[in-house]
C-alpha cells in the first residue's frame, strides 16, 4: 500500500511518499499553489497520484500547541476532502505541530543548509516527516 503525506500550506504543499510496504516515507517534492486564487496544484498531485500508484492520503494538521484548531487546520481539512473526492482515496489526518521546526533544526544542525535552500526543500521535509510519524503510529 502506498500512501501519500502532504503539508498543506498557503503557497505550497509538500509531498512525501511511503515504501511500497509502509515503512519509510521520502520527500518527493513541493508543489507551488496559490490557494488564495483557488490554484491547488491538483493537475500534479494526479500525476503523482498515478505514477506513485498511491493508496491513500495523511494530510498534516497544523494545531496549535494547545491543541486546538484554528484557519489553517480548517484549510488543511478542506483540502483533505477536496481530494478525497477527486480521486477517490481515502484520507487520514496527522497532528503536525513541530514538524516544520524539527524539519528547520534538522536542516541546520545535519545538513547545514542555508536559509534559501531550507526554504526550497523544507515543505517536501516536513511532509516526510508527517508521513512517518503516521507509518510509526500505524504500522
Amino acid at each position: 500500500m502506498r500512501i501519500m503525506g502532504l503539508d498543506v500550506g498557503s503557497k505550497t504543499v509538500g509531498v512525501a511518499i511511503s515504501d511500497p510496504l509502509g515503512f519509510t516515507a521520502q520527500g518527493v517534492e513541493i508543489i507551488k499553489i496559490d490557494e488564495e486564487a483557488g490554484q491547488l496544484g491538483l493537475d500534479r498531485l494526479g500525476e503523482l497520484v498515478k505514477e506513485y500508484r498511491v493508496d491513500k492520503f495523511v494530510v498534516g494538521l497544523p494545531k496549535n500547541m494547545n491543541n486546538t484548531e484554528g484557519p489553517r487546520v480548517e484549510a488543511s481539512r478542506a483540502y483533505g476532502e477536496k481530494i478525497a473526492e477527486l480521486f477517490g482515496l481515502p484520507v487520514d489526518y496527522q497532528d503536525e505541530r513541530l514538524t516544520t521546526v524539527q524539519a528547520e533544526r534538522m536542516l541546520v544542525e545535519q545538513a547545514d543548509v542555508s536559509r534559501g535552500k531550507r526554504k526550497k526543500v523544507i515543505d517536501k521535509l516536513a511532509a516526510q516527516l508527517i508521513l512517518q510519524n503516521y507509518l510509526d503510529r500505524h504500522f
